[in-house]
């Protein structure tokens, strides 16, 4: 039996930065070490990022490489409940959605 962990949440690798504008969240995500910048370029696609995303039914996803940095940007429409004025949800914006994207398991080996 193999007991070796296959999959670790991506902020084992990573932190993010985010902000929102209107009913668009904007979530960079960052590598602690430049070596695992091609391990993000690999596992963090914009598709597994809208599939993590689904449940906010994202319209767009949009994925922004910034290899100098060691960090992807991705930009989404529409998971915001049309944004911090129109929500009664504020949980839902900035911070959180980072969070969450953290969460997502990923392979690192």
């Amino acid at each position: 039996m193999n007991l070796t962990k296959t999959r670790v949440p991506l902020y084992e690798l990573a932190h993010a930065r985010t902000g929102d504008k209107g009913n668009r969240s904007n979530i960079s995500v960052i590598a602690y070490r430049p070596e695992d910048f091609a391990i993000l370029l690999r596992e963090v696609t914009a598709e597994k990022v809208r599939e993590h995303f689904s449940f906010r039914k994202p319209t767009a996803v949009q994925r922004y490489e910034l290899p100098n940095l060691c960090a992807l940007n991705f930009v989404m429409d529409d998971v915001l409940e049309g944004g911090v004025n129109l929500s009664l949800n504020l949980d839902t914006h900035g911070k959180s959605l980072s969070y969450w994207l953290l969460a997502m398991e990923i392979d690192p080996s």
